[in-house]
């Protein structure tokens, strides 16, 4: 089984990325044998399309919602539930895997077609393809488009595998607005070495970049009436942090984890600022508090604070309850702090809660009743014994948000990765205002806390034939209330796109289904069941209308007949 051809396409225009992989592969054996294609995509990726077609017949996958279509699956396949064709496979990708026999001699073409809006993260964009074909390929190439009508500020590109003779293989083209990255390696450039049929390409292909910001209002861009606006100020005073740290040092944190998690603390002490405000509260069965108040970050705290980190040692239950309610507590008795101030509470747990309440619900009940939208609560779950729906639930109940740590050697740097993108608020209370009577379908508009290097996106329909589109900023700086204005011209704007070869024709349209879709699922999360229920059919309805594989939708793939017919594609969440 050979792949004579392998392509991954990419066009990313204003951040939304398109990227389609096209693998070709023929039987030269003189029988029947399994062809196989796996490829790894961004989790935030959502597929919109799958085709295999083999001697020129083509078999489609068709999206369905994701009831009917394991209905339809179970009747087609007997024996119970097969595990599907995606899984998770680490921090940042999950990974496709379809297989189908094709006779001697036979070729068979695999195209997986998705979709995702860039995020940006301390100040870059990161498009990330993963390379690993597992065999010299004759026609291999990665073939990236960006368009960015605000210009590139920089672009970088990157790679785990790249060696002297693959460098010859990349070209960057670039001018004010437009970039084009072509990486197409020969079959010997290919080869570990002259002798051995064996591939370099395994790993990570990264395309960074940043896009440059004039508009204080931000930048408008419009496309078949569908508008998006990004608003990602920057050189503005930081807001002083008042930051508890909540430590679980039960059992299962023994070994790796606490040495991990103390090392990650002791480098984000010396991220602190001068005007920031920390203090550390450590739970097993017991609740231990540092100090009983929040302490300002001099250097003389921070070295004290450092020796109190490598004390750190873990056994015991996980009283994740009375940890939260008594890091609420001292945030709420705090006196003297900074006037205009962001306050935090950042816990890290490995497990379920096992002492004092143990019940999920009474628990989240118990910290939002406390914490009423005072403060933000980001929750760390670090590796899968956590019940991460749960911290999910509870960080996103109280203005903040969850991520997992992978067990790797590397999760100390993702901990303090983490502590990096929320260490630099600069603004609060952010509103983002439209015409009320001429925009339809509005994402977000309200946010808590803008962090510096990431990025505000509110995208819309202008319902009437407006030629001005008006925004008006409202939000709280460290220093003062900012009113920021800008006025759109919509024939202007509609005018960037329509030469653009490379654009997809409704771009905008599709980067507003997929946020509105990608927020209608966030919502769902922490809300109550009626709630529940119509956020998720209107989710599963524009996951219908514009093709896309999400939570809530399925994919059947069917294979010639005679072979196990049916198989799903199913988008895997992070709570599993």
């Amino acid at each position: 089984i050979k792949i004579y051809s392998l392509r991954v396409d990419c066009k990313v225009t204003s951040r939304f990325a398109h990227t389609v992989i096209t693998s070709k592969i023929v039987n030269q054996a003189n029988e029947s044998r399994e062809a196989t294609f796996e490829v790894e995509l961004p989790k935030m990726a959502f597929i919109t399309n799958f085709s295999m077609s083999i001697d020129g017949k083509v078999y489609p996958g068709i999206i369905k919602e994701k009831a009917s279509a394991q209905k339809e699956y179970d009747t087609a396949v007997s024996h119970g539930q097969s595990a599907g064709l995606v899984k998770i496979t680490g921090r940042k990708l999950e990974q496709f895997h379809v297989s189908v026999s094709i006779a001697a001699a036979s070729k068979v073409t695999f195209e997986l077609m998705y979709e995702e809006l860039l995020k940006r993260q301390l100040g870059k964009f990161e498009l990330l393809i993963k390379v690993r074909p597992k065999q010299l390929v004759k026609h291999f190439q990665i073939d990236v488009h960006i368009f960015e009508p605000q210009g590139i500020r920089f672009l970088e590109t990157g790679s785990t595998f790249m060696t002297n003779e693959l460098t010859e293989a990349l070209t960057k083209v670039q001018n004010e607005t437009k970039a084009h990255i072509l990486f197409k390696p020969t079959v010997d450039q290919q080869k570990i070495n002259p002798e051995l049929n064996e591939t370099l390409l395994n790993g990570d292909f990264v395309v960074r970049y940043d896009v440059k910001r004039g508009a204080t209002a931000g930048d408008i861009q419009i496309v078949n009436g569908y508008f998006v606006h990004y608003f990602a100020p920057h050189e503005m005073p930081v807001f002083p942090k008042n930051v508890i740290f909540v430590i679980d040092r039960s059992g299962s944190m023994a070994g790796r984890k606490i040495e991990q998690t103390r090392d990650a603390l002791l480098k984000i002490l010396q991220d602190l600022r001068l005007e920031d405000h920390f203090s550390f509260i450590t739970f097993n069965r017991k609740v231990v508090e540092w100090k009983s108040s929040l302490l300002q970050a001099t250097a003389e705290n921070v070295a004290s604070a450092a020796g109190f980190v490598q004390t750190l040692s873990a056994s015991g239950g996980t009283d994740i309850n009375r940890a939260l309610l008594t890091a609420v507590s001292v945030l709420d008795k705090a006196e003297r702090l900074p006037e205009r101030s962001v306050s935090m509470i950042i816990l890290l747990t490995d497990g379920q809660p096992t002492s004092g309440e143990s019940n999920v619900e009474v628990i989240q009940e118990n910290i939002q009743k406390a914490v009423n939208g005072k403060y933000a609560l980001f929750c760390l779950g670090f590796g899968f014994d956590v019940s991460y729906r749960f911290l999910e639930k509870m960080a996103l109940s109280n203005g903040g948000i969850a991520r997992r740590i992978y067990e790797n050697a590397d999760a100390a740097l993702q901990l303090q990765g983490f502590y990096q993108e929320v260490a630099t608020p600069i603004l609060m209370k952010i509103e983002m205002q439209y015409p009320e009577n001429a925009i339809e379908g509005l994402t977000q508009n309200n946010f808590k806390l803008f962090f510096e290097g990431s990025e505000i996106i509110v995208s819309g329909k202008i319902s009437n034939e407006l030629d001005l589109l008006p925004v008006e900023i409202k939000a709280q700086s460290h220093t003062s209330d900012l009113t920021l204005k800008e006025e759109a011209n919509v024939k202007e704007k509609e005018q960037v796109f329509q030469n653009q070869s490379y654009v997809f024709g409704n771009f905008i349209e599709r980067l507003w289904a997929y946020l509105t879709i990608q927020q209608l699922l966030e919502k769902s999360i922490s809300a109550q069941e009626e709630d529940q229920k119509t956020l998720e059919a209107q989710a599963l309805e524009l996951s219908l209308r514009y093709s896309f594989v999400t939570p809530l939708t399925s994919m059947v793939v069917t294979k010639p007949a005679g072979q196990e017919q049916t198989e799903l594609v199913n988008k895997p969440t992070e709570a599993g």
